[in-house]
């Protein structure tokens, strides 16, 4: 046991260290780039439900989940998005591909579990050519913020499980702006980079209730805190000459910027559902983020934008034929399905930026045990084309592996 959690913490840190964005949006310009989803496959084929709980596989959004699971389970899943750029006047298309979560759950002893992992929090990626008259600026931008968690999860009595997770947030944001002007033979270019780092924290409540005729009733809630966390900023300043083979620097400095504090917005949820063990669940689900305090980054965003309250609306749920059928494959899939729908707080010419998306998931079956491959598909569609701005069209394809072990790791064992 010890030599396979050797093993496992390797593979975190070898995932840090190569951490990349995961978007190609130019919403990502603004603030510390676009929230990404914090959840395994099987949430986001649900609509990005968090409040489903069982015993074989893991919630990454409710750290109360900890407290039912009965077998230790690994977990990891990635995505392929295609997206397609419309303005009023022109088009274009981008892919991108990403690792979204790699994470295990352990349960120690019947009440309690812990889970560790790594995922990404935020992310920026875009490139923006802004012509206007005699001036043309590119504008680029990569990085995002990442989060390593230790969750735990305590299940009270048999209806209530409650949870907390720790998360240490790190990463970076770069932003690239090159000006070049008619008739200057020389252009300019500002380089910035701001380093993040800190710790947050997540509660959790998880309440399952038997109902008559064979129903659970499913409730849960997590909130997270204000949390402040430290910028380190750096930034330079270059005179630039082009050649045939790109840019050359004719001279640079650095300036001097100041490191600052940002705060992440406090968040809460609350979810509702109905169910039947073992055949199928719907639910709904309000997720609420106050206001961002910050509009940019070390010179990242504009003057053109604001932040207000989010909000996301979701719906979903899943369906098993017969969960335990021997001779029929097919009847042991689980389908999934869902809807949700966002409002991102972000405002950018007096236009709100919100975003909707359709999903849809099977959980195939693999072995004589409780893991399974978990394939998601979502069209999605975020922002608009008014007010000379952009709407983003996606198909996102994920794949997601939750691998479940048949004996706990601190099961006693009758016999050596």
């Amino acid at each position: 046991m010890i030599k396979r959690f050797i093993v496992i913490v390797a593979v975190f840190f070898t995932v840090v260290a190569t951490a990349q964005e995961n978007v190609s949006s130019p919403y990502s310009y603004y603030g510390i780039g676009l929230t990404t989803f914090k959840g395994t496959v099987e949430n986001r084929s649900m609509g990005g439900l968090s409040m489903f709980s069982d015993s074989i596989h893991l919630n990454l959004r409710n750290p109360a989940a900890y407290g039912r699971l009965r077998r230790t389970t690994y977990a990891v899943g990635g995505s392929h998005d295609r997206l397609t750029l419309n303005s009023d006047n022109a088009e274009d298309n981008a892919k991108v591909t990403s690792l979204d979560y790699l994470a295990i759950g352990v349960p120690v002893g019947g009440n309690l579990g812990f889970g560790i992992g790594v995922l990404p929090y935020t992310s920026v990626g875009y490139q923006i050519l802004d012509v206007r008259e005699d001036v043309a600026s590119r504008l680029e931008g990569r990085g995002g913020m990442n989060k390593v968690f230790l969750s735990a999860g305590y299940q009270v009595i048999p209806s209530l499980s409650i949870g907390v997770d720790a998360n240490y947030n790190f990463g970076n944001l770069q932003n690239r702006r090159t000006i070049v002007r008619e008739d200057v033979q020389l252009g300019t270019r500002d380089i910035s980079r701001t380093d993040l780092l800190g710790f947050s924290y997540n509660f959790g409540a998880d309440f399952q209730q038997k109902l008559k005729n064979g129903l659970n009733l499913h409730a849960s809630a997590t909130f997270s805190p204000t949390t402040t966390i430290d910028a380190e900023n750096t930034r330079s300043l270059a005179t630039i000459a082009f050649t045939g083979r790109g840019e050359l620097v004719v001279e640079e400095r650095d300036l001097e910027v100041a490191d600052s504090e940002l705060q992440l917005p406090s968040k809460y949820s609350l979810g509702l559902g109905l169910g039947k063990s073992n055949t199928w669940f719907f639910g709904g689900e309000y997720v609420s983020t106050d206001d961002n305090s910050f509009l940019s980054v070390n010179g990242a965003g504009g003057t053109n934008a604001n932040f207000a309250k989010a909000a996301q609306y979701k719906f979903g749920g899943y369906f098993i034929p017969e969960y335990n059928s021997i001779t029929n494959y097919f009847n042991r899939i689980v389908y999934r399905a869902g809807f949700r729908y966002e409002e991102t707080g972000l405002s950018v010419n007096n236009q709100d930026i919100n975003e909707f998306g359709i999903t849809f998931g099977v959980g195939l079956p693999v072995g004589p045990g409780f893991s399974n491959i978990n394939l998601g598909f979502e069209y999605g569609q975020r922002g608009t084309t008014d007010s000379g701005l952009i709407q983003e069209d996606y198909l996102r394809f994920s794949v997601g592996l939750s691998l479940t072990e048949a004996r706990r790791w601190f099961e006693r064992r009758k016999f050596n």
